[in-house]
């Protein structure tokens, strides 16, 4: 039976709260145990475990989200008895007696997961006793801190290490996935899947893209018709319990979930609801004999809101306020990215608009204007993708973002943007399509594409067929530095980052590989770097323990994709170059 354990005034509490403000800086990592995101620090003087005992218990502090944390990893100490790759060079402890009870302490019991929330937590397993202690700053840092105790345990009999000491915190607050639910459909266990293996790897934002052109999946309780007529089909919708579903499982994970209602583009699926508001819908995407400029979707499946309609926003206010409700998340995701001039252009009202003076930057300030002080309003923070404000031809003044209540997430140039958004004062979220897409390199999905026949070498196809290629490696993903090229200042406004998948190509039939452990890698590089104490890159030894990691979370239900062969884990650096290419 678990026992409540408050945080008391004595020199136990007193020396775990510096402990957590200020980290023993010297203490160095000597170990063959393998947690994945690397803990920023992890001691390990003497290889030295013990056994897990049977009767094995976590006693913590009550807390609703944290008693079904508790019991997953409870149960996951218990029956996992992982086998590593490679067996730990360790010695069973003859003075250490079985370890009973893991003791977790919370400084903070109310704090609620949002952005920004302390995760920091500290570990420690003593050589004597039959007691751990896990100590976190909040009920997130506890969950972040159980991830990694039950990293520690393997084997069977299950063993743990004893005289380990880890204390952790993020780099960064935002480390995400996005995940495209509108151009093909992911039922919901697919989605709490995708959580919890976020969850194990310290990720703490699920931002789910939920509408696009294709389809409008999400049932609006005062908009309905929406997905009755938008979306593929009455199997293929998001019911506000299964919303409900998910926000709370996110909050058993640590998991926030951030929902995206794109617009005032990608909303071609609205027409089939109100085909009055919706410029250029179900018109082909890039008429032939035309210029790529002059194309009405960067892809097919058109469709942008007419900003020129009041009943545009009646719609739009209805759902952004539902989607609030079913929401809890403070980050509201208003999308805003890909305006094509030619959608707009092809709708009568807005040529009206045109050809008395108005341009097409305006509409989109209507826009803005029209719908971001709702959203605020709501005390909710507003993200807009980086077009908002960085797009060649169609883009708003800073003075209709406000920077307070403004984030702005790039995916265009690399660095270049990320430096542009934060120059201009406003927060960042980095996915860079060069680095954080995960769909890139699998291909174009157009039907009759004439670049793949070739009976020679080059061209696109070569590098994958899509727009975004190649294949973003784990190793691309892992050695990008999100804040590259950006001062102290600068760099303080990158909140951090996500990988994307859209999902053009992809389904649940491929989702858990398209996404792990690519997704992984980023999560260590945002969690505690990319860099050695020595300030090296530190890929080359991240290679085995992604290996050891990727093998188990295909033994907890995950099915991440192989980086190496089996055989060059079981022969270490075997398999490594000792030249440059």
């Amino acid at each position: 039976m678990s026992q409540v354990f408050y945080l008391s005034v004595s020199k136990f509490a007193v020396i775990i709260y510096l402990t957590l403000l200020f980290p023993p800086p010297t203490l160095s990592l000597r170990s063959a145990i393998n947690v994945w995101p690397k803990p920023r620090l992890i001691s390990w003087p003497k290889p030295l475990a013990t056994f897990i005992s049977p009767n094995f218990t976590i006693n913590f502090p009550h807390h609703q989200h944290l008693t079904s944390s508790v019991n997953r990893y409870l149960l996951l100490v218990q029956t996992e008895h992982h086998q590593p790759l490679v067996t730990p060079s360790v010695n069973i402890s003859t003075s250490s007696s079985p370890l009973e009870t893991l003791i977790i302490t919370i400084i903070d019991l109310t704090a609620p997961l949002q952005h920004g929330v302390n995760e920091t937590y500290a570990l420690s397993i003593s050589e004597v006793g039959a007691t751990a202690n896990l100590t976190a700053a909040t009920v997130w840092g506890a969950m972040r801190g159980l991830e990694t105790f039950s990293q520690l345990v393997w084997g069977d009999p299950s063993v743990v290490p004893v005289g380990v000491y880890v204390w952790d915190s993020p780099l960064f607050p935002h480390r995400g996935v996005m995940l495209d639910t509108s151009r093909n459909y992911y039922g919901v266990d697919d989605i709490l899947r995708t959580i919890e293996a976020m969850s194990a790897n310290k990720l703490n934002v699920f931002h789910w893209h939920i509408t696009d052109s294709h389809s409008f999946p999400l049932m609006v309780p005062s908009e309905p018709e929406l997905a009755a007529k938008g979306s593929y089909g009455p199997d293929m919708i998001y019911s506000p319990s299964d919303v409900a579903k998910i926000v709370q499982f996110g909050l058993e994970h640590g998991v926030r979930v951030l929902p995206e209602i794109d617009s005032p583009g990608h909303t071609g699926s609205w027409a089939e609801a109100y085909p009055e508001l919706v410029s250029c819908a179900n018109m082909f995407w890039w008429p032939a004999g035309s210029q790529w400029a002059d194309r009405v979707a960067s892809e097919p499946g058109t469709g942008h809101l007419n900003p020129l309609n009041p009943k545009t926003y009646q719609v739009l206010k209805n759902i952004i306020r539902d989607v609030a409700i079913l929401f809890p998340e403070k980050f509201y995701h208003g999308g805003a990215d890909e305006i094509i001039p030619g959608c707009w252009k092809a709708d009568p009202t807005i040529q009206s608009f045109l050809s008395n003076g108005g341009t097409l930057s305006q509409l989109l300030e209507t826009f803005v204007n029209s719908t971001l002080p709702y959203i605020i309003s709501l005390n909710r923070t507003t993200v807009y993708w980086e077009d908002v404000l960085l797009d060649e031809n169609i883009k708003v003044d800073s003075s209709f973002l406000p920077r307070e209540h403004t984030i702005l997430q790039t995916w265009n140039n690399g660095a270049n943007n990320t430096k542009k958004i934060v120059e201009a004062g406003y927060r960042a979220i980095v996915s860079s399509s060069e680095f954080y897409y995960l769909d890139c390199g699998h291909g174009s999905f157009l039907g009759n594409d004439s670049q793949y026949d070739q009976q020679t070498t080059g061209g696109d196809s070569g590098n994958g067929g899509s727009w975004c290629g190649p294949f973003k490696t784990w190793q691309t993903i892992y050695n990008y530095d999100i804040t590259y090229g950006l001062s102290e200042d600068e760099a303080k406004l990158v909140l951090g980052g996500e990988v994307a998948l859209w999902s053009e190509q992809a389904d649940p039939t491929v989702l858990d590989t398209r996404i792990w452990p690519r997704a992984s890698a980023m999560a260590e590089t945002l969690w505690s770097g990319n860099r050695d104490r020595r300030g090296k890159k530190r890929y080359a030894e991240a290679t085995d323990r992604l290996n050891e990691w990727r093998y188990r979370m295909v033994s907890r239900g995950i099915k991440a994709e192989p980086i190496q062969p089996l055989w060059c884990v079981r022969n270490p650096g075997m398999c490594n170059t000792v030249n440059s290419f």
